[in-house]
């Protein structure tokens, strides 16, 4: 398994693709590289697609501290720089998009291009934070399986729990978030859920923004991605239909068509899209 040191962790990635672009997912919290495997089986035909487990999560180390968003911010920073991608086309969700922009802001000449994905750059809500501290005071004193009820409909569309052709699916994600360590779980939820808003820096942002969001998102709706998409200068918003926090999991052809969508509008070559229908799009 693929591990190298950057940062004072051990972070396990994946490396798919020989293409010339490199393309960097990072995924949302309690998840892990697996999110992004319904991309990235199609665009790794044309790109070199990397995808790495964040610090606490899936088969990373977990460390007793470091899970500030500073900190997480240069995780990935490091190990762009330690694998030597050079500049990359960076794909964020939810917590992996709070570390894209702040790349975007802090280390713009790393990233070709940025794609966020049901992410938010505003501070958390007061209502918000109190239920989050709620349960993850459950998660690390208890465990997971009390609140796994409340968690699974706050990261995925009803759509997609219901949906019974697609009940293996839902039992692994269950069983992968259950199966996160509680020792980087609870530190790294605190860490994000403390993050401060970076929204009024998002004018800084030069390199061509692509906005990914689900209609029905929870943690992060629509009208976030809105307010990013009015500041960061020439930014494309996708909205994609009946669709969750976890939309590149509930939705994967309709996410990869966004992606495309976006790539090939800032001259990326990419490969014949499939014939599902396009994502709505919000100008």
């Amino acid at each position: 398994m693929p591990r190298v040191q950057v940062n004072h962790v051990e972070i396990y990635y994946q490396v798919f693709g020989k293409g010339k672009e490199t393309i960097l997912f990072s995924h949302g919290y309690l998840m892990n590289n697996e999110m992004f495997k319904g991309q990235i089986e199609i665009l790794k035909d044309k790109f070199k697609c990397i995808v790495y487990d964040h610090r606490g999560h899936g088969k990373s180390e977990v460390t007793h501290t470091g899970y500030e968003m500073d900190n997480l911010v240069n995780d990935a920073i490091s190990l762009i720089e330690k694998l030597e991608l050079g500049s990359v086309h960076f794909i964020g969700m939810s917590t992996g998009g709070f570390i894209g922009m702040r790349i975007a802001i802090r280390r713009p000449e790393l990233l070709k291009s940025l794609i966020l994905m049901n992410t938010s750059a505003e501070k958390e809500s007061m209502k918000a934070l109190k239920k989050n501290n709620t349960l993850l005071w459950v998660v690390k004193n208890i465990g997971f399986f009390p609140v796994i009820g409340q968690v699974m409909p706050i990261l995925f569309h009803s759509n997609f729990l219901k949906d019974k052709s697609r009940k293996s699916e839902v039992k692994k994600w269950k069983k992968i978030i259950t199966s996160q360590k509680r020792k980087g779980i609870v530190p790294f939820g605190k860490g994000i859920f403390a993050r401060d808003s970076v929204l009024e820096k998002l004018s800084e942002i030069k390199i061509r923004t692509g906005i990914i969001v689900g209609n029905n998102d929870v943690p992060t709706p629509p009208q976030y991605s809105k307010n990013m998409a009015s500041i960061i200068p020439n930014a494309e918003l996708f909205i994609i239909p009946d669709a969750g926090h976890s939309v590149a999991v509930e939705k994967p052809e309709e996410v990869t068509n966004a992606i495309r969508k976006f790539y090939n509008k800032i001259g990326l070559s990419t490969t014949k899209q499939r014939s599902v229908k396009n994502p709505k799009v919000s100008e």
